[in-house]
């Protein structure tokens, strides 16, 4: 059992008028000296506390306080810091003018639904001094937020007012708070037309910030595609964080002004950039500084995770069903033991993003060397570095990656001892796997778990290129960037609906001679990028006969054709049913609030899981109170 708290402490006040927080008997006040508790909105406590710590040395060596510092490894990232900012303010509770306060209760409430799930993955029970009603403070008691200035320099920005005209381009390097800020402002003045949302933390708690451009900002039209952008998986290839700020401003400038180009593809396409997938890895390069940063400081996350290794490793079993005649090869679903390794909270961010928004198309952008490369990326036979390993879909593959070299004047300079010039007989692409071989990439992932074709795009031989090579990248890679968002526009779309006009959600749309299928989104709606030519295309959903049309796609056409399906119910008798997800494997449905929905390796043999013997080794008095059962 939990130790029970000190008596005295117990009893809340009743709130203070003018709404103070509810305080605590008389106690006196010391400096907050506790490393993992820093960043607390606060810079005093008080001895003794709610749970009988009489003195600092005493709660540093607590369970408690040891369990607070290490959790957001247990939970690899996830909810850091709230979860031990609220921890602080019941281990060392704020004390100001001889009164202790205790925080929110609510706050607590939404925390632990937010959390729970990832506290189950690991077969760990919620800790007991993290109990809602027994440590926290109603609202109407008058209490605290512990996580009111979790980012408050973020939220102080001013927004500018609507109407001005969007400022100049600043081709500098940007911090976090910069770059959040920029996106924020940017969002305000194209506000019609702009939003900003997050998809998740990284493991220091960093939001990882999105900023959507549409004509319709935060929702899906039908038949509108969706492309993604992303930037600096690895945190020390900076350009294309920085060419995706400068392509947000450019968007809302270009929109504002009339640009006809931009506003017929805002118009058309969904457009979300993700300018820093991994900002803690980003934090540790920006450190060393431009021109001094190594091929590899900063490259992983906080975890020293390669987050493009990070990925399940879907392609091996692509190349394993390939050979099984009729088996699905796309749409693979995750395996469990994938779950019980280390997975970084930005690729579970990345994949509940890909759940919950039906994208066709995406580029991750890179740095190192200068050229496009598609899956996969991995090669057929593991052994071989360097093989030769197209996907189906090589052919579309080739247009994508070349839609954006072709425009690159780097990437078409003729000189072979330029950055990149080993590729100019490829034309400044390359398959994946044929450059080098690697597993558990995210553009593999992208196209064997989902709808969705992603390149990988590398911006240039210099990882964290100086101040002044920004705005020659940006003039470099601003028409490529454009030319391969239109992209998603080539090949074809439409609904498919039952005969009463009701969409008809994950119905399968095949293209024969082509085995990779995509699947319709809620509304029915689905995007088929396909090469010109002539296709034969087949929609098919459990419970309808399928239905097949002839498609040509023109050379010149710029423009997806649409074709719309009409499936007709199958008479009594059995229902056709497709192949689906193998047992025992984990889809969309495997995350709960971008939270595992699956536990480690369970123990075995009636064994205490597999965090109990490092948190036991860490104090001499052995949290029992974590265990479950």
């Amino acid at each position: 059992m939990p130790p029970p708290p000190l008596l005295l402490l117990v009893v809340l006040a009743t709130a203070a008028p003018g709404g103070e927080p509810a305080q605590e008997p008389a106690a006196t006040c010391v400096d907050l000296e506790l490393h993992t508790c820093a960043d607390a909105a606060y810079n005093q406590t008080a001895f003794p506390t709610l749970l009988a710590h009489r003195s600092r040395a005493a709660l540093e060596a607590s369970p408690e306080y040891i369990l607070l510092s290490v959790l957001h490894h247990l939970l690899e990232g996830q909810c850091n810091p709230d979860l031990r900012l609220l921890g602080c303010a019941v281990l060392a509770p704020p004390c100001q003018g001889s009164r202790t306060y205790r925080a929110c209760r609510h706050v607590c409430q939404g925390l632990r639904e937010a959390c729970q799930p990832a506290f189950d993955a690991i077969d760990m029970a919620w800790p007991y001094f993290l109990d809602c009603d027994r440590y926290f403070a109603r609202d109407e008691e008058g209490c605290f937020n512990p996580l009111q200035q979790l980012r408050r320099e973020l939220e102080e920005e001013e927004v500018p007012p609507p109407g001005l005209p969007p400022p100049p381009i600043h081709f500098t390097h940007h911090s976090y708070a910069q770059m959040v800020r920029v996106l924020k402002g940017t969002a305000a003045r194209c506000a019609h037309i702009s939003t900003t949302y997050s998809i998740g933390r990284s493991f220091n708690g960093k939001d990882l910030l999105v900023i959507e451009l549409s004509a319709r900002p935060g929702q899906h039209e039908l038949m509108e595609p969706e492309v993604k952008l992303i930037g600096n998986i690895h945190g020390n290839e900076v350009a294309g964080r920085e060419m995706l700020i400068y392509l947000a401003q450019y968007l809302c400038s270009e929109y504002l002004q009339g640009n006809l180009r931009v506003q017929r593809l805002l118009n058309t396409t969904r457009i979300h950039l993700l300018p820093s997938m991994n900002p803690d890895g980003y934090e540790v390069a920006a450190a060393e500084g431009a021109g001094y940063n190594g091929w590899t400081s900063g490259r992983q996350n906080a975890q020293n995770l390669d987050l493009n290794r990070n990925f399940p490793d879907l392609t091996s079993e692509h190349y394993r069903l390939a050979g099984v005649r009729g088996a699905r090869t796309d749409h693979l679903a995750i395996p469990q033991h994938y779950w019980w390794g280390k997975v970084a909270p930005e690729t579970k961010a990345i994949m509940k993003w890909m759940w919950a928004v039906p994208f066709a198309l995406s580029a991750s952008l890179h740095g190192g060397d200068l050229v496009v490369s598609y899956p996969f990326d991995f090669s057929k036979h593991p052994e071989e570095e360097k093989m030769f390993s197209p996907t189906p879909d090589e052919k579309m593959f080739k247009l994508l990656a070349r839609a954006y070299a072709d425009v690159h004047p780097m990437m078409t300079d003729k000189s072979e001892q330029r950055c990149g010039g080993n590729f100019l007989k490829k034309g400044g692409i390359i398959n994946g796997a044929d450059w080098y071989s690697f597993t558990g990439g995210m553009s593999d992932f992208n196209y064997l778990h989902s709808n969705c074709f992603e390149v990988t795009v590398e911006l240039g031989c210099v990882k964290f290129p100086p101040q002044e090579a920004l705005y020659t990248l940006w003039r470099h890679n601003k028409e490529s960037l454009l030319s391969f968002a239109e992209m998603v526009h080539r090949g074809i779309k439409g609904v498919v609906m039952d005969k009463f006009g009701k969409p008809v959600k994950n119905a399968r749309v095949v293209v024969k001679g082509l085995r990779h299928d995509v699947t319709t989104a809620p509304d029915g709606d689905y995007w088929r990028l396909l090469p010109p030519g002539t296709h034969i295309v087949i929609a098919q959903a459990p419970g309808y006969s399928k239905v097949i049309k002839k498609v040509t796609i023109p050379a010149r056409m710029r423009t997806a054709g649409r074709v719309d399906f009409i499936l007709q119910p199958l008479g009594v008798g059995p229902k056709m049913v497709l192949p689906g997800p193998q047992r025992g494997a984990l889809g969309a449905d495997s995350l709960q609030e971008g939270l595992p929905g699956v536990r480690r390796q369970p123990p075995t043999h009636g064994g205490k899981p597999w965090w109990w013997s490092y948190l036991s080794s860490l104090s001499p008095h052995k949290p029992r109170w974590l265990l479950k059962y």
